[in-house]
């Protein structure tokens, strides 16, 4: 039920979305010509498109409602799942570092320059 309800919701949403852009500002509607009664002049339209805004919004906020009432009907177990809890794991000491000197190695100004 819940997972029908959820995409039912997001159809509506997408629904809505589309609506509402298709409006527009100046409350023209779609802007189209046509009959000056008919259903695509720009009265029309704009009635046509605010009554299905209407709808929409109110699909919109009863789906959400039952959405929520669903989900506190379903009940969680109250428990925190702890599968991805990060643990701590001690550092290993570290050891100095001691390093040999290099007898064999010349310093960098008496590098032959032939090689």
């Amino acid at each position: 039920m819940f997972h029908f309800l959820i995409v039912v919701q997001a159809i509506v949403a997408a629904s809505l979305v589309g609506v509402i852009l298709m409006q527009r500002s100046e409350g023209g509607g779609l802007g189209m010509g046509g009959s000056p009664s008919g259903l695509m002049s720009a009265r029309g339209a704009a009635d046509f498109l605010t009554r299905t805004t209407t709808i929409l919004a109110t699909l919109f906020i009863i789906l959400s409602i039952s959405l929520a009432f669903v989900a506190a009907q379903k009940g969680g177990t109250g428990e925190i799942d702890s599968s991805l809890e990060r643990t701590e794991v001690p550092a290993a000491p570290t050891a100095p570092v001691t390093t040999a000197p290099a007898a064999s190695a010349a310093p960098a100004s008496e590098v032959p320059l032939d090689k």
